[in-house]
């Protein structure tokens, strides 16, 4: 592996890291990280005075985030393809990870409206089950890079 390609692959991993931390303190602001926070945020509070969010409300916010998670998690893998990790059955097992937790994240809402309040608990786990699968392979890709 030449040593552009190397700094090329460090670098979106600090991206990675920001957007990681950006992406969680942002869903921390705005929803919470509780199940009740969930709730109250897709469903409305009279309370806190929030209205319920409508599905064609939740596919505006989700539509871009559709191909950014896609994009985002393509990149990443393509980059863990190239190293040692290629042809390990866990390396197999992480892209399905990956892919899945990420349509469980953009997609939980829709349950959460339409009355499945075990939504919230797919929305929560899917979100953290992302983040800590991105971490994994961010440190797949760094230690595949630094000791080759």
């Amino acid at each position: 592996m030449t040593q552009a390609y190397k700094y090329s692959i460090v670098y979106f991993l600090l991206f990675t890291l920001l957007l990681l931390l950006s992406g969680a303190l942002l869903f921390d602001d705005k929803i919470g990280f509780s199940i009740e926070g969930v709730l109250n945020y897709y469903l409305g509070n009279e309370e806190a005075f929030t209205q319920e969010k409508s599905a064609f409300g939740i596919l505006k916010i989700i539509l871009p985030h559709i191909f950014a998670f896609g994009l985002f998690c393509m990149v990443l893998l393509h980059f863990l393809v190239f190293t040692k990790q290629r042809n390990l059955k866990k390396t197999k097992a992480l892209v399905y990870l990956l892919f899945i937790s990420a349509f469980l994240e953009i997609g939980s809402p829709f349950l959460i409206i339409n009355g499945y309040e075990f939504g919230a608990y797919i929305k929560l786990f899917s979100f953290f089950l992302f983040e800590a699968l991105v971490l994994y392979t961010a440190y797949l890709l760094l230690f595949s890079i630094a000791y080759e």
